[in-house]
């Protein structure tokens, strides 16, 4: 089967391409002139130069696939219309692409839980929950989902919502939890502990692979067709950096700010971003998730309807992200 992957270069769409390609699947990769293709080339991906925004490029790429992942998108941006742009409209593109296309192929398009919202603490989400997002990012994800059953009677999708994704190749959480580790001390915003799903990349990326050969496809409403993954285990902010702790051999005290520092933190960094031009994960969009006392979900229906079942537990997963991460130098 050839599958176009859309963000092959970023985290979770590197781990997949491996996958892909470990199983005997042709891959091409969307992918941009500036974009540092090396680990795809040498997995044997073909590569084609073009963008989400570039629908163009987009019709030349899907051409000839059996299926699309699309993983492409922002997660941060300095204006919220980047984010639109970028996860609304660009998932709109692929989506247009994937329909004019004479094969038709198979779509799964990766968005977020944040396109879901917040938990009830006590209570995962599940798919069927009307979906209620916290901020701009969530919203622009959200937008994209919608592109994507807007066209449930032209083009066959799945989506799928990951929670927090941790593991090998991670530019943005295992980095903060090794210096914390370094450094022995744990930082949590906020005097009272908030819940999380996690899922090893690993684990996200067959979960990947099992909805694109025998997921459902989504309608024009309802959750059908949508799927969580997650280890099995609701986790405490504590909990998920004291894991990295130990699987780096360190000890860490932990350290609870009040919310209001996250908040200052939140608006320094905004304004930084402003002068720099250069946008920060760190935002007081980020915020307001940051904020919510439960960010869970359940797999439950991936158990059911795929046979998932992730093969890392947290402390193995932090342990396996932190070899990585040695064996690079980078810890």
């Amino acid at each position: 089967m050839r599958v176009l992957v859309t963000g092959a270069t970023g985290f979770i769409g590197g781990a997949l391409t491996a996958l892909l390609a470990a199983r005997g699947d042709r891959v091409r990769a969307l992918v941009r002139p500036s974009s540092r293709t090396e680990a795809l080339s040498a997995l044997g991906a073909e590569l084609a130069q073009g963008d989400v925004g570039d629908p163009a490029s987009l019709l030349a790429a899907v051409e000839g696939c059996d299926a699309v992942i699309h993983l492409a998108g922002a997660v941060k941006a300095l204006r919220d219309r980047e984010l639109f742009q970028a996860n609304g409209e660009g998932t709109r593109h692929v989506v247009a692409a994937c329909a004019a296309s004479a094969a038709r192929p198979r779509l799964v398009y990766v968005s977020s839980l944040a396109a879901a919202g917040p938990a009830t603490a006590g209570r995962a989400r599940v798919e069927d929950d009307p979906p209620a997002p916290v901020s701009r990012y969530g919203e622009s994800k959200l937008l994209g989902e919608r592109a994507v059953r807007l066209a449930a009677g032209k083009v066959a999708a799945s989506i799928v919502r990951p929670p927090v994704v941790y593991g090998p190749g991670d530019k943005e959480l295992m980095p903060q939890l090794l210096r914390m580790a370094r450094l022995g001390l744990v930082v949590r915003a906020g005097f009272q502990q908030k819940t999380f799903s996690v899922v090893h990349v690993a684990d996200l990326g067959q979960g990947i692979l099992d909805v694109l050969d025998r997921g459902r496809p989504v309608g024009e409403a309802g959750g059908e067709g949508t799927y969580f993954f997650e280890d099995g285990a609701d986790r405490s902010w504590d909990e998920i950096a004291l894991a990295a702790c130990d699987a780096l051999g360190r000890r860490a005290r932990v350290l609870a700010l009040p919310e209001a520092v996250s908040a200052a933190a939140a608006a320094a960094s905004s304004a930084l971003a402003a002068v720099t031009r250069r946008a920060s994960i760190l935002s007081l969009d980020k915020l307001r998730e940051m904020r919510q006392s439960a960010w869970t979900c359940s797999a439950a229906r991936a158990r059911a309807e795929l046979g998932w079942s992730p093969r890392f537990p947290l402390p193995e997963g932090m342990a396996d992200a932190v070899r990585w991460f040695q064996a690079r130098g980078l810890a």
